[in-house]
């Protein structure tokens, strides 16, 4: 059996969960989500704990068990606290700024790289090399950064590009002459 679908999950107050046939929704102090659950799998509520366990204990079944488990719990924990990801911008002339609904990037292309924010996903800049995505919904949030840091992922030469705070990108020598 899954180790990590095994475990139970508490539901903190303030948040609301309902689990109606294969739908479970999560209502939190920063919003609202909703997951469709595989039909190998049942998701059980009993006073504030939530129990997601498989129909049968086929390996896939198992595995569809702890997904599960792990998508709603990361729905709980972003109805609480929300997601944030911090991307940093390094490079000479490479800024960004957020007009309206778009995250407009300067890269040193010959033309700016737009991007428009997916519905649920807030984008700030507050200096011209830091860029922080929020939102409730971690694989949106995740997927806008991945798809942020594809436009011009840091290169091991110099380090310019776009990447995730805290991120070691190994660097390279360069190229050398011999005599």
């Amino acid at each position: 059996m899954s180790r990590i679908g095994k475990k139970p999950i508490e539901i903190p107050s303030g948040v609301k969960v309902a689990v109606d046939h294969q739908t479970v929704n999560v209502e939190g102090p920063k919003g609202k989500l909703q997951f469709r659950l595989h039909p190998r799998v049942k998701a059980v509520m009993k006073e504030s704990v939530l129990t997601v366990s498989p129909v049968s204990e086929m390996k896939t079944d198992r595995a569809l068990q702890g997904t599960s488990r792990s998508v709603i719990h990361n729905m709980i924990l972003g109805v609480t606290n929300g997601y944030v990801k911090e991307l940093s911008i390094e490079g000479v002339g490479f800024k960004a700024t957020v007009q309206g609904k778009q995250l407009q990037l300067l890269l040193g292309f010959t033309h700016p790289v737009i991007f428009d924010m997916p519905e649920g996903v807030t984008v700030e800049a507050p200096k011209p090399t830091q860029v922080f995505i929020k939102g409730i919904d971690k694989v949106k949030v995740g997927q806008f950064a991945a798809k942020v840091r594809k436009a011009f992922e840091a290169e091991p030469y110099k380090g310019k590009g776009i990447k995730y705070a805290g991120e070691v990108i190994r660097r390279k020598a360069g190229k050398t002459v011999t005599k």
